[in-house]
């Protein structure tokens, strides 16, 4: 039933891997409902995670049933027919998604995520858009975050190319985030897809958006960096989507502003660069023949003087930082052994951090994590399966001992403390 779904999928304590291990075992989140305490003795789960397993309180589910049935909210699952294969196969899909629109078929169409920072140059936002009309002129689905900046220009592209475009947020899909794109976010609904693994209602929160990044790759066949600083979100979905096996594309951008160093470096260390959608698109005509075509008409994609004038705003505002990894591109394996070695967000000659002396800045869940690593490298599950974080909780605390400059992520989700 769609109720012990959605309580198998919100279970606190229960990372998204233990989450699939259990329907490996027991087949569907009901029998999961039904198993009691004794059963889950036997599995590698931590005691937070067997306590949740052991509440069959159902009525936070029914609530959610409730308010999606009220708000016209689809619900997936991923046993249903019309769950993507492609995020279905990714290391930790997530159990249920929420929709509202038109769900396209991610597995037989070619699909293009493109991102990039909020706070985009003129140069970019225009870029982003001609983008996503030429890839959605070319036969394909442009997939997006929905934020402003980059995510909302290319997803206004797509939809005035005339395909279906995918806004995939870090909140409920019924929260319109950030304000300002409401009238993007209703174009979307109407002529594509809203989607989240997040329950109707809930706000965007900080460690929403790591999670909501993998599912943005997850849908995709290649992800294209249109502008992004050093440290940036979008660079963190450029990193999951070579974790997944996906292309990583970039638009080459003026080296002298600080926007564009962290797209600029994802070419040097492999992406492939491109200058139009079809250079995406033609890495795919013979998956998809029957889908993508060449459009040969000239772009007249540019920005209205609405758009020009967030573009100026946006250039006098300092971006946010957000930590991420090294990419490290599919395919490419005369760079593979340079990033695997390389220290990740690390500037020259950075300086060595002792980390008793800032523990007291520290908040509990990311002293706990430091303590858990103990002077060495550990590998992600293990530091959860040790501190008993959720795995919300655990990517908002590294995400911020990251931009602390306190602890490193190594290839194959490990992480170590700084100056190790």
């Amino acid at each position: 039933m769609r109720v012990h779904w959605i309580w198998l999928h919100h279970r606190p304590g229960l990372s998204d891997r233990d989450k699939k291990t259990l329907l490996d075992h027991f087949r569907d989140p009901e029998a999961v409902y039904y198993a009691d305490s004794e059963v889950f003795s036997h599995l590698s789960l931590r005691p937070e995670a067997r306590d949740a397993l052991c509440d069959k309180n159902l009525s936070s589910s029914e609530k959610i049933l409730s308010l999606c049935m009220e708000k016209h909210i689809s619900i997936l699952t991923c046993q249903d027919a019309l769950y993507p294969a492609c995020l279905k196969n990714t290391a930790d899909p997530p159990l249920v998604l929420y929709y509202k629109g038109q769900l396209p078929d991610f597995d037989a169409n070619p699909v293009i995520a493109v991102v990039g920072t909020r706070r985009a140059s003129a140069y970019g936002l225009t870029m982003a858009k001609r983008m996503g009309y030429q890839i959605a002129q070319g036969g394909g689905i442009v997939v997006s975050g929905l934020a402003s900046g980059i995510d909302a220009m290319a997803m206004s592209g797509a939809l005035s190319g005339g395909s279906m475009a995918v806004g995939v947020l870090g909140c409920g899909v019924d929260v319109v985030y950030p304000q300002r794109n409401a009238a993007l976010y209703r174009d979307t609904q109407r002529y594509g897809c809203i989607l989240s693994e997040f329950a109707p209602g809930d706000a965007p929160a900080g460690w929403h958006f790591p999670k909501r990044n993998r599912i943005i790759s997850g849908l995709s066949n290649g992800v294209l960096v249109v502008e992004a600083p050093e440290k940036s979100g979008a660079l963190i979905t450029a990193n999951l989507a070579a974790e997944q096996g996906r292309d990583v594309f970039a638009i080459p951008g003026n080296i002298d502003m600080p926007s564009f160093v962290g797209s600029n470096r994802l070419l040097r260390d492999g992406a492939m660069m491109v200058s139009s959608g079809w250079d995406i698109l033609r890495e795919y005509e013979g998956l998809y023949p029957d889908k993508i075509r060449r459009d040969e008409s000239p772009s007249r994609q540019t920005l209205s003087p609405e758009e020009a004038g967030l573009a100026r705003e946006a250039e006098r505002v300092p971006e946010a930082k957000v930590a991420q990894k090294s990419i490290r591109p599919a395919g490419r394996e005369n760079l593979k052994k340079e990033l695997d070695h390389k220290a990740i967000d690390k500037e020259p000659k950075a300086d060595y951090h002792d980390v008793n002396k800032s523990l007291p800045a520290l908040n509990a869940d990311e002293q706990a994590i430091l303590n858990a690593l103990a002077g060495s490298e550990r590998l992600v599950d293990e530091v959860i399966a040790e501190t008993g974080l959720s795995t919300g909780k655990l990517l908002a605390a590294l995400t911020m001992l990251e931009l602390k400059g306190m602890i490193t992520r190594l290839p194959g989700k490990r992480i170590a403390p700084r100056g190790r």
